[in-house]
């Protein structure tokens, strides 16, 4: 798994964000679109796509997209 294919799927997930805004330093608490629906759905996309569970208190401790994927690494 790369970084690069990791942002795209967690771009996926939002609907009127534009695909630059997502960098690995992107701290996507910050976007327009974040709320604890796109939380979820970001979750359910890592447990489908990527076979690794996240719990909703782990995630409260990360602010980048590039945590989350290291946090997913970490997990696989």
């Amino acid at each position: 798994m790369e970084i690069k294919q990791f942002i795209a799927d967690f771009a996926d997930q939002f609907d009127e964000t534009e695909l630059n805004e997502f960098q690995p330093k992107t701290e996507f608490r910050e976007l327009e679109e974040w709320s604890s629906l796109a939380g979820l759905a970001i979750l359910n996309m890592i447990g489908k796509k990527y076979g690794v569970k996240i719990s909703a208190s782990e995630i409260k401790g990360i602010d980048t997209i590039e945590a989350l994927y290291n946090l997913v690494l970490s997990k696989k």
